[in-house]
């Protein structure tokens, strides 16, 4: 699919040129180990490595053009240079010129905020294929196209994979893709270039402030999203956020609101709720969902919003909905033969776990006890780390502190960080096992019938990274394990 450097540098803007753009392109890449004959390198300033350092060897791996925000000193004959202010915003438009622009080729929804973006895009994807489309979904638990599912990495893949994941959705006869948009994909470019139908706004808590180093700088990521978004597109926002109205405040998009407190664009009302699916008034009509909590609710009327504006019928868009599913690993059950319920959730922020657990305490009845395992992961924000263990010893009469995804931190000491969080009122609930599988054990043995254990923090993952490495490790089969 070669194209010629000059198409690639249709719409971005250049600061110097040097040498022929009239050249063929085979690829573009920003990893020099990918570089082969004919590639563009994108040299980037990343927080670990600059790229720029690495210009002499990928020509001598037969680079044919190099994009770079500093020219070096020493220039290559017979090597194209294009200067740019941003080399990661530059990619996102070259990679979108390079597949021949497919954003725009069928109709790309992103959702941002800190909890609920995953359950929303899949939500999106599993009711646009009742209603009959071909639609893509790009999401932390999976890629895909239809049927076919492509593994994912990171919540949002970089420039280049969006838009040959795209195109290959366009190839395929797709009308939609629906899109988790991280605050580190906005930060990062990694959307630059994309052209999205609309965008939705979940809610916002602290995370990521290992990354952003500030909440304002996390809201500012987020709100980069909207800021970006088309006259053509539509701004949906959860209006009971207290953020909400800030997100739309600079945007071009159509403004829609969602909300089960006040007047909003969308409205809901929740009547029911139980561990077996909830009740609720949609813009005057009575639904039965299959989805647990109040969480949930808020997902079910932002993506029941983003389907009216998208076109879709109110009866047919609710019916479909209401036999929609939950994602796995969030809010995900598994029961034992005693009929002690285990929950597994993707908990992984003080909001997200203080949301799960009201509802599990909302939701329980008579003597049901709760009880919690929950760890932090490392090389992440440590703020939020006591802060987690505070959350899970207020909400549950049990709570064992044990490892997420130490990486390659100590889990000894992350656990000792959440351990600040435990009041002294709370030590004689609280256990520390830092091997995760003993934890959930340990859990189980405590449990009577009836009683329900939350598992939170990985949810769908199926592994556990410890020092770089990743071992097979998946909550729901080690709770069946030990329910056996």
């Amino acid at each position: 699919m070669a194209k010629t450097l000059q198409n690639l540098l249709a719409s971005v803007p250049i600061s110097s040129v040097i040498g022929n753009t009239d050249i063929e392109i085979s690829s573009i890449e920003f990893d020099s180990r990918k570089v082969t004959s004919g590639s563009l390198f994108v040299a980037q300033k990343g927080t670990q490595v600059d790229g720029h350092g690495f210009i002499p060897k990928v020509i001598e791996m037969g680079a044919a053009a190099i994009l770079c925000q500093d020219l070096p000193n020493d220039l290559a004959e017979g090597i194209a240079y294009v200067q740019v202010a941003d080399s990661a915003r530059a990619m996102g438009q070259m990679a979108s010129n390079f597949y021949d622009n497919p954003s725009a080729k069928l109709k790309l929804v992103g959702v941002t905020g800190t909890n609920g973006k995953t359950s929303s895009v899949t939500l999106l994807f599993k009711l646009f294929r009742q209603l009959g489309h071909r639609v893509g979904l790009l999401s932390t638990v999976q890629n895909q196209i239809d049927d076919d599912i492509v593994p994912s990495t990171h919540t949002t893949p970089d420039s280049v994979k969006i838009n040959e994941l795209l195109a290959e959705m366009v190839r395929r006869g797709c009308s939609y893709c629906f899109m988790e948009v991280s605050s580190h994909a906005v930060a990062q470019e990694r959307i630059a270039g994309l052209t999205f139908a609309g965008g939705i706004f979940t809610n916002i808590t602290h995370d990521h402030l290992d990354f952003h180093k500030t909440f304002d700088n996390y809201i500012k990521a987020k709100k980069g999203f909207f800021d970006q978004l088309p006259k053509t597109a539509f701004a949906l926002v959860n209006i009971d956020d207290r953020r909400g109205g800030v997100m739309v405040q600079n945007t071009a998009a159509r403004k829609e609101t969602y909300s089960l407190q006040t007047v909003a664009t969308f409205k809901g009302k929740l009547i029911a709720d139980s561990l077996f699916g909830l009740q609720m008034d949609v813009d005057g009509q009575e639904v039965w969902f299959k989805l647990i909590g109040k969480f949930n609710a808020y997902n079910l009327l932002g993506v029941y919003g983003a389907a009216i504006l998208l076109g879709e019928d109110t009866e047919q868009v609710l019916t479909a909905l209401s036999a929609v599913t939950p994602p796995p690993g969030r809010f995900e059950q598994v029961v034992s033969p005693s009929e002690v319920v285990g929950i597994v959730d993707y908990a992984h922020t003080p909001d997200a776990l203080q949301n799960v657990l009201e509802t599990i305490n909302e939701l329980r009845e008579g003597n049901q006890q709760v009880i919690t395992v929950v760890g932090c992961g490392g090389n992440r924000d440590a703020t939020k780390r006591p802060e987690m263990a505070r959350i899970a010893c207020e909400l549950s009469n049990k709570v064992i502190l044990t490892s997420d995804n130490p990486r390659n931190e100590d889990p000894f000491a992350i656990l000792e960080q959440m351990q600040a969080g435990v009041s002294p009122v709370d030590f004689k609930k609280t256990k520390t096992i830092e091997d995760r599988r003993e934890a959930i054990r340990y859990a189980v043995s405590l449990a009577q019938p009836h009683d329900i254990i939350l598992v939170a923090g990985k949810g769908h993952e199926t592994y556990q990274e410890i020092k770089g490495v990743k071992h097979h490790f998946d909550d729901r089969e080690e709770l069946r394990a030990a329910f056996e």
